[in-house]
């Protein structure tokens, strides 16, 4: 049997190995969610016989509250099973029938069936809502099925309202749904659950009729029915990736094809993200349109930023997802890549550049780090004829910054700061001794870093290395150095000016890609009120 080789890297999330920890340690009792798109498809049946399937196999389970709605066949399920008797309560001069906690409890059964887990129980019980007696099963290490409608979740009431014109006003928390070890999805299509409303299987045929008329319209029916799937789906989805994290599997698992399409304010980029829509349908998968943030984003114009939205708003008019996250890793494709694996994406769409060779050996390609570094990602590397609705542009779809015009100020600048330095080092030798000049000499590479960005900073580091090696290191005023002490000194001042340098760089470019957001919000701020008069 031959082993996969696991990337010494790759290691189980922290958070992820606690949550597994906690749930298998955990006396509480499993969930299990039977979730339908509407009444009527089938979750109590479904419910029922998956609990008479396991009470053959030798498991104890008992009802504690099923509505049967005077469905014959659901009825026959419960009668062979236990039922625990119910909870009888006075309330406003009329008897009502809860499930009876106490008695469950008492019992201590291995599953329990509780149907309606969004009900509403009688003011006269220990808690107000059903899914908290059911959370108090599970504290009691008892399994509990239950049935819900994808209406009765909360973080999809106004979506459910908006469709049906009907607002439902029993929900059960996401928290609840989200922490259910097992979901199974009833799903029925509109047609089958027209016909079963006609036949009088969901409703008696007065409710029927009505319910025809308004919210079991087959429109209603197919937009609930794909709610339920999506909502099914990211759960499954979720525990998917928490799975991966508890066990350092490395993205992405192909249990679901996910399209990442890497944008920027080029003209082509709208090409590049139709050509991601048309590559998404035939996968029939989700994408991603992604920009990242630069320092270089900080600088583009009005136009440039107009054109970077007005494409990710195409991404999102067609069906995807939008998104601008700010550089980290000190490449692009380390960040696209990252992004990738955290969100099991699959495939990667890329511009094909058109920069010189020279140029990507100088200042490196983001398409071929990006496909050096994606694994078992896909690349899709799109060059311009491979996009016919879009006229061969003069550059190609970038992620990473393209090159500007050249500007020789801030270069002559760190050159005048390394001299500044320099004076000040020979001013202070006299006093302090030559170990202490190099300090003030990376000072000046550190205040050009922080000032004036990477590339100059590199001149610095050059400019202050043989300053250092002519002025201070014996024999001085000439580059030759004799002593091999002196040569792994001057080694490692370069070195050390080097790193200082890049670091310094780095959190510069942060800095200022910060205070473009900031801005940047604050003028959105700006705009909405405006807006709202």
């Amino acid at each position: 049997m031959v082993r996969e080789r696991r990337d010494p890297e790759q290691r189980p999330s922290p958070e992820a190995l606690l949550e597994a920890a906690r749930r298998e340690e955990s006396a509480s009792g499993k969930l299990k969610i039977f979730v339908g798109a509407a009444p009527g498809v089938g979750k109590t049946y479904e419910m029922l016989q998956s609990a008479h399937a396991r009470r053959k196999g030798g498991i104890d389970v008992v009802v504690g509250f099923v509505e049967t709605h005077g469905r014959a066949e659901t009825e026959a399920l419960v009668r062979g099973l236990e039922v625990v008797p119910r909870k009888r309560l006075d309330y406003r001069g009329q008897t009502v029938e809860e499930m009876d906690l106490d008695a469950v409890i008492a019992r201590r059964p291995q599953i329990a069936l509780v149907d309606e887990l969004a009900h509403t129980n009688a003011p006269l019980c220990r808690h107000p809502k059903r899914y908290l007696d059911v959370e108090e099963l599970l504290s009691h290490g008892i399994d509990v099925y239950t049935a819900v409608n994808i209406q009765h979740i909360e973080s999809l009431n106004d979506v459910v309202a908006q469709i049906t014109h009907v607002r439902v006003r029993e929900t059960v928390p996401d928290s609840v749904f989200d922490r259910a070890d097992a979901i199974e999805l009833i799903d029925l299509t509109p047609d089958d659950l027209i016909q079963r409303l006609k036949e009088g299987k969901v409703y008696v045929p007065k409710q029927a009729e009505r319910a025809l008329e308004h919210y079991f319209s087959p429109g209603n029916l197919t937009a609930l029915r794909e709610l339920a799937l999506r909502r099914t789906a990211e759960r499954v989805d979720e525990q998917l990736l928490d799975h991966m994290q508890a066990n350092a599997i490395a993205g992405p698992w192909a249990a679901g094809e996910r399209i990442l399409v890497c944008v920027s304010e080029d003209p082509r980029a709208a090409s590049l993200v139709r050509y991601t829509k048309r590559l998404a349908d035939r996968l029939h998968a989700p994408f991603t349109a992604m920009s990242i943030e630069t320092r270089r984003s900080l600088q583009l114009s009005d136009e440039e930023r107009d054109r970077l939205a007005d494409t990710l708003r195409l991404a999102e008019s067609l069906g995807g997802e939008a998104l601008t996250i700010p550089a980290i890793g000190r490449r692009i494709a380390d960040d696209v890549v990252n992004f990738a694996q955290g969100n099991n994406v699959t495939q990667i769409v890329i511009g094909k550049s058109t920069r010189s060779r020279w140029f990507e050996m100088t200042r490196g390609s983001v398409v071929h780090d990006l496909v050096r570094r994606a694994g078992n990602i896909t690349v899709h590397v799109i060059a311009g004829d491979e996009l016919p609705s879009e006229a061969a542009p003069k550059t190609a779809v970038q992620t990473a910054a393209r090159s500007e015009p050249f500007d020789l100020l801030p270069y002559l600048k760190a050159l005048g700061i390394v001299l500044v330095g320099l004076g000040a080092a020979k001013l202070i030798q006299p006093y302090f001794g030559i170990e202490n000049v190099d300090l003030v000499l990376l000072t000046s590479v550190v205040a050009v870093a922080v000032r004036y960005g990477l590339w100059p900073s590199l001149l610095a580091t050059v400019a202050a290395s043989l300053c250092y090696n002519f002025f201070f290191i014996p024999p001085i005023y000439t580059f030759t150095i004799t002593d091999p002490t002196n040569v792994a000194a001057f080694l490692l001042f370069m070195v050390v000016a080097m790193l200082v340098s890049n670091v310094a760089a780095r959190v510069r470019t942060q800095a200022d890609a910060a205070i473009g957001r900031i801005r940047m919000t604050e003028q959105l701020h700006a705009f909405s009120r405006k807006l709202a008069g």
